[in-house]
């Protein structure tokens, strides 16, 4: 694992074409953005989890669970 030390407004670019941003830091909440292909899926740990688990397609999961 790569542990990397960032502050506000600072990136990392992963593979030359996926940018993550620290958008903000409130206690021990930290905002992330992320700009991505269109073909690279992104998902949070337990929505991926829950895809895996129930076996079923990204497109299956419902925009609201997605997000």
């Amino acid at each position: 694992m790569l542990i990397l030390s960032r502050k506000i407004e600072q990136s990392i670019i992963i593979n030359g074409n996926i940018v993550v941003k620290v958008l903000g830091v409130d206690r021990d909440v930290i905002k992330l953005g992320i700009d991505a292909p269109k073909e690279v899926v992104v998902n949070r740990e337990e929505i991926q989890l829950a895809i895996e688990g129930a076996r079923v397609h990204p497109g299956d999961v419902p925009k609201e669970a997605a997000a």
